[in-house]
């Protein structure tokens, strides 16, 4: 049972935001919240033991998600960011129920991406548990409006970048046959509905073109953490640059130089 945190929300909170995802795809988040929010603290972990999570059960990510939540909980983090789809879905709703900071969820932009299409036809790529998970098939739902929505499951694109094979020729056919599927149902609107797809943009470009619009969901994730943080005056009125850390439940060689790839910047990956 993941345990409530007490501490009082005062202005000038120094207490870092815990952000976390099955690997490196919330770097995505961690880069906007850092460029945004430059003066707080971070504490970034990734659940690479277990990554990927998109073919995993409900159940386990559950698990992990609670465990993880545990550990960062126990660092007194004043927010939590649950960088990662595939967790937000499965598992946000029930972690709400059990502590009192608040808890700033990923999913795919579905509202943003409708109002936007003109051919009403709006793609997203996610992951396979994405995909078949209810909650999200209520958000689309929600916020579909008059537009068609086409859900393309990616298995093995996570896989990939977690194994920085970004620029690799299986990614690209991979990565092309997924969005062939998309192009034949007239899509001119595109969403990332995974945090790892972000470092795919430059590859998803050079295949849609530069009409289709891409959407995801780092600046509206980094916004909303801000209005809540705001709300409990939790801002922290440090005037010099935040503190990092960074975390893995997999740490070697490989993961250390796959981390300061993905952030573009060195860093120190630290076991959880």
């Amino acid at each position: 049972m993941i345990s409530d945190t007490k501490e009082m929300s005062l202005k000038g909170d120094y207490r870092p935001i815990g952000i976390f995802d099955s690997g490196v795809g919330g770097l995505s988040i961690a880069k906007a919240i850092a460029h945004q929010l430059p003066n707080e603290n971070l504490i970034y972990v990734a659940d690479t033991l277990y990554s990927p999570y998109g073919e995993k059960s409900v159940e386990f990510i559950q698990s992990r998600v609670n465990e993880i939540s545990n550990i960062l909980l126990s660092k007194s983090v004043k927010a939590l960011v649950i960088a990662c789809n595939t967790a937000t879905v499965n598992a946000i709703d029930q972690l709400r129920e059990k502590i009192n900071i608040p808890i700033i969820g990923v999913e795919p932009a579905i509202k943003p991406a409708a109002q936007q299409s003109l051919t009403k036809n709006i793609g997203i790529l996610v992951t396979q548990a994405t995909a078949e998970n209810s909650r999200f098939k209520n958000l689309i739902e929600q916020h579909k409006n008059d537009v068609q929505v086409h859900i393309q499951a990616c298995p093995g694109l996570v896989e990939l970048i977690e194994a920085n094979k970004i620029n690799t020729q299986e990614c690209n056919t991979l990565l092309r046959r997924f969005i062939a599927t998309l192009l034949t149902k007239n899509v001119d609107t595109l969403v990332l509905g995974c945090t790892h797809y972000p470092f795919l943009t430059d590859k998803i470009r050079h295949i849609v073109g530069n009409t289709m619009n891409l959407v995801e969901t780092a600046v509206p994730v980094t916004l909303q953490l801000k209005r809540k943080l705001a709300e409990q005056n939790s801002l922290t009125t440090n005037k010099g640059p935040g503190q990092y850390s960074f975390l893995s439940s997999k740490v070697n060689r490989q993961q250390q130089q796959l981390f300061s790839d993905f952030w573009q910047g060195p860093l120190i990956l630290q076991p959880l």
